[in-house]
This record gives C-alpha cells, structure tokens and sequence, in this order.
C-alpha cells in the first residue's frame, strides 16, 4: 500500500513513514492512493470472524511490509486484552436505535481502540530501530488520554499532551495528570482545543523542530487511528445481521471517526447514510446541510470533545470529492484558514450523498439523557445523547448510534440531566485523590516548543 498527501498527490511512501509522521511536511493528511473494496468472497468470510481476527484483515490490507499478518494478529490481541468486554465493542438496543458502545477500554473512550493498537504499533517499530521518538498530541478530552494509557512506560518513547486548561472534565484532566509514569508530560494551555491543535501543527511545520526531536502525532489525523477505527463499523453490520443497509449516527468533532465508517463504506461496507451529530459548535453541521464552512467562536458545553471549530480529518473528504485534486485542496485550505470556504453546490451535493447532519443545543442534550434513563434505565453520556438526540430531529429510525465515552467521565451533567451520580468503575474509584502533575502555559509557540526540546534534551543527557 502506497500513501500521498491531500497536498501532494504525486508522493509515494509506504506505511511506516505516514504512521510515524502522521501529517506530512507540506502540512497535507495521509491518504492510500487506492481504496480496494473487498471482494464478495473476501466479505463473506469476514462475517463470523471474532473482532481480533476482523481487525487483522482489514488493517492488514493498508500496513503493507510494516509487518507480517502472524504478527499483526499478535499486536491486535495484545492491544484488545485490557477491554473489559471479550469482543471489544457492545450492542445494546434501546428503544428503535442501536447503540454501540465503544468505551469499554482501559480510559472508557473510543480513542481506546485505535490507540492500543497505535501503542503498540509504535514499541513494535521502535524493537527494529535505535530510534527515540516524541510524541505531540492535542486533545480535547479523551484522546490524551488514551494516547498516555496506550505508552506509559514504552522505552525510546515520550508523550507531550496538550489538553485546554479548566475546559474539560475532571475525569477526563485526571486520567492523564495523575499518571506517574516518567515517559509522560501533561500541558495545560490557555485556550481552547483548536488552539492546542493548531499549536501541534505548527510544530509539525517547523520541520527543524519537529526533525530534532523525532516527532510523531496520534490525534486523529494519524491514518493508523482511521484504519483501526474502521473495524467496529463492519464489526457492528455483521453482528446485527442486516440485509439491507445501514445508516450511523457519529457524535463527532474532528470529523475522524465518522471519516472512519466514511473509509468502510469506500471498501465495501453497505452502509447508507453517516450522520455526523455535533453540539452548538456546529461547523460540520452547517458545512454539510448547507456548505457553511466558516468558523465560530468556540463556546463551551457539557460535551467538551466537541468543542472544536476546525476539524482536521475533513480535509480528507474534501480530497476525495475533488477527486484528488491536492491543488485545489490547497486553495480551500487557504480559504478556510482565513474563514472565507463555503462550499459548492455541486461538493456539497456529494457530500450529501454519503453525510447528513445535526446538532443539539444544551437543552436538548440533557433532555435526551433524561429521556433514555426515564424509559430505558441507561444512562448515556452527553457525546452519544447528542447522537441520539440527531437521529430524532431527522425521525428517523434503525440507525446505530456510537456511544463514545462513559458516562461517569461526565458526572456533573448526567446529574443535571437525571439527579444521579454516576459512579467511576472499580479501576479508577481512586483518581480523583491522586495527585496531579501538569504544566500551564500561555498560547505561544515558542515558549512551548522551548519547554519540550528542553525536556527532550534531558532525558538524552
């Protein structure tokens, strides 16, 4: 398997350069030049496969010589053996939806899937190598997360992670500052998470930077992330065991794991329509059900892994419905960054043929969370409420719904919606009393990029 960038179409380099890199130095995501669609054969027999063995079929088809498939299937059973559930993911039926629970991982996100794997992934790369790799990371939750869970404690290897201080939960702030681990380094930066996503971005840019300390990304834009995040929509057709197609409802900010069952369907998957499901920062919403594509200022709300005004995996889409097209990709980047795309008639159109929308204010999240615990005594977290909450503004019915996070990471707004705490598992009861270890620091590149060199510097020493 060969990549480009969304900037450069007339690269080619092999996945372990784009999985270390994760963006590329013209500033482009990381796509395969060539999408293939499995067989009918080859999807037959992926149906009754358990989720360890489907997830080695379907990565292995985009990792190329990075490893043999024996060894893939190693790494994948590594990575899934801390989920609390023996098949990873969970279908629960509730009222005419499906809900697919995916935060059944060391950290109760989504982001737990992909980054296990991504974890792995790097200690296997770094085992043939005398390489020392740094990794920067913004979050706007739960993938810091995730991304520290998944390499604590690897040799060769640190974690940066960039999360916007006092605007995330609890919960969430303390599953990465308490982590004791030395490999580990938390940022507290003064702003929001498009702000700390864009500070990642520009150390990537400053390639003397990024080269001198060997940098690497796992947000979202890391294609491995993408790839793995695919499996549990196949996963999820073959368990329901539907003929006809289906449709997914994805609570989304950065747009990369509704990308995710984006990149199923273009390999096969029947699926109908991907409703990307956003709370009052609704830039995706607006861009796809009338080509708005103008940012807002970010307000903050109860569901904080969606307060993004600038989602990074879209480009990708837009790549794709320019048919590949890294100059005119270019241009509307341009555009974006300087708040003036909208989208064509004819783009949005496309667009419109695999993505509908829809976002829900504060009222109606709660509401939602209220309303599912009333009728159905579970309670959902505010991401998946906003899911839900999108299906029904467009009535519609039979749709899977991706419940991203547990609900305890998000105490204080299931107790506005329900009058209930919602108690953390048994493994985490005691983070809350463990002590915390962060740095905060101003919205300024420079001083940031000063303090991780110096660090990285240290350990060398």
């Amino acid at each position: 398997m060969e990549y480009l960038s969304t900037r450069n179409d007339k690269i080619s380099l092999k996945f372990e350069h784009i999985f270390i890199k994760s963006l590329s130095e013209d500033g482009g995501l990381f796509l395969p030049k060539k999408i293939e669609k499995f067989s009918e054969k080859e999807f037959s027999n992926l149906k009754a496969l358990s989720y360890v063995d489907l997830a080695t079929e379907i990565i292995y088809k985009f990792i190329g010589d990075f490893c043999s498939k024996e060894k893939l299937h190693e790494i994948v059973k590594k990575s899934y053996s801390s989920f609390s559930e023996k098949e990873v993911v969970k279908i629960r039926k509730v009222e005419d939806l499906q809900i697919l629970e995916l935060f059944h991982g060391p950290t109760l996100a989504f982001k737990d899937v992909a980054m296990q794997l991504i974890g792995n992934f790097y200690e296997y790369y770094l085992s043939k190598t005398s390489e020392k790799i740094n990794i920067v990371v913004a979050t706007s939750g739960d993938t810091g997360a995730a991304a520290i869970d998944a390499v604590k404690g690897k040799k060769n290897i640190n974690i940066f992670v960039l999360h916007p201080n006092n605007r995330i939960s609890p919960v969430q702030r303390m599953l990465m500052t308490t982590n004791p681990s030395k490999n580990v380094f938390n940022i507290a930066v003064e702003g929001n998470f498009d702000d700390c996503q864009k500070l990642v971005k520009q150390m990537f840019s400053d390639h003397e930077f990024s080269k001198s300390i060997n940098m690497s990304g796992v947000n979202s834009i890391n294609w491995a992330r993408i790839v793995a995040q695919s499996v549990y929509y196949f996963f999820c057709y073959f368990k329901l065991d539907k003929k006809e197609k289906v449709s997914f409802s994805v609570p989304t900010g950065n747009f990369g794991d509704v990308y995710a069952g984006y990149l199923a369907k273009k390999m096969g998957l029947p699926i109908d329509k991907l409703l990307v499901a956003t709370n009052e920062n609704d830039i995706l919403h607006r861009a796809i059900s009338k080509g708005d594509y103008k940012t807002n200022k970010v307000q903050e709300t109860i569901s904080p892994s969606m307060d993004i005004q600038v989602a990074s995996n879209f480009e990708r889409l837009l790549f794709d419905i320019y048919n590949n097209d890294s100059k005119k990709v270019i241009e509307t980047m341009n555009d974006i960054k300087n708040n003036k795309f909208n989208l064509d008639q004819f783009s949005l159109k496309k667009i419109q043929k695999d993505f509908i929308s829809g976002s829900l204010n504060e009222k109606e999240i709660l509401e939602t969370i209220k309303h599912i615990y009333k009728n159905n005594r579970i309670v959902i977290d505010p991401h998946t409420a906003i899911g839900v909450g999108a299906v029904k503004k467009h009535n519609e019915k039979n749709y899977v719904v991706l419940a991203t996070a547990h609900p305890c990471k998000f105490p204080n707004a299931i107790l506005k919606a329900i009058d209930k705490k919602e108690e953390l598992p048994n493994h985490l009861k005691g983070i809350l009393n463990q002590k915390e270890e962060y740095e905060v620091f101003q919205n300024n590149i420079e001083n940031l990029k000063f303090y991780i060199k110096k660090i990285v510097n240290e350990i060398k020493d």
